[in-house]
């Protein structure tokens, strides 16, 4: 069953890494993937702050509390599967960018955007839309740069998404 899984979710990451060639793509994607890296996260709690200061203590709290969840099951989960990136085991993949680490499953990136997106979207539910589709954005960037498979990325929506609900479950 697991050899099936991965055949399927090289097939797909195949059929997405063509877009590849599209160079204006390519560069949307970067930035998107850039997004991830935790800057934005910063500017968003600032945001907040500013924009709708009574929530503020519980959503940045449940935030901090969700990457202290987060953060140890995804480095436990690398370490345990330890699955190579895919520009590593297909022959016609090619990686646009640099990843941060040697495995891909989890994609840390699709992890803390989905967790983001969640407990954005529990403190403040008008913007639960544009915070799951930009995390979806995030996800796809991280194939489409040829640095994970689609299976990643639905690993890491899952954790993110998880460890915001409970961290703002244990504090709603």
């Amino acid at each position: 069953m697991l050899n099936v899984i991965s055949s399927l979710d090289a097939l797909v990451y195949c059929s997405v890494i063509r877009l590849q060639q599209r160079h204006s793509l390519t560069a949307c994607f970067r930035l998107i993937s850039r997004s991830g890296d935790g800057q934005l996260y910063i500017l968003l709690a600032a945001l907040i702050y500013w924009n709708a200061p009574l929530n503020y203590q519980q959503f940045t709290a449940s935030l901090l509390l969700a990457f202290l969840i987060e953060l140890p099951c995804f480095l436990i989960l690398k370490a345990t599967i330890k699955r190579e990136r895919p520009f590593v085991q297909i022959l016609q993949a090619t990686k646009i960018i640099e990843p941060g680490d040697k495995f891909s499953m989890p994609s840390g990136h699709t992890a803390a955007a989905f967790l983001v997106a969640t407990v954005m979207a529990l403190y403040y539910g008008e913007f639960a839309g544009i915070a799951f589709f930009w995390a979806t954005l995030v996800g796809a960037s991280r194939v489409l740069l040829g640095v994970h498979y689609p299976g990643d990325i639905m690993a890491g929506a899952l954790l993110g998404t998880a460890s915001g609900a409970i961290a703002a479950g244990l504090l709603l």
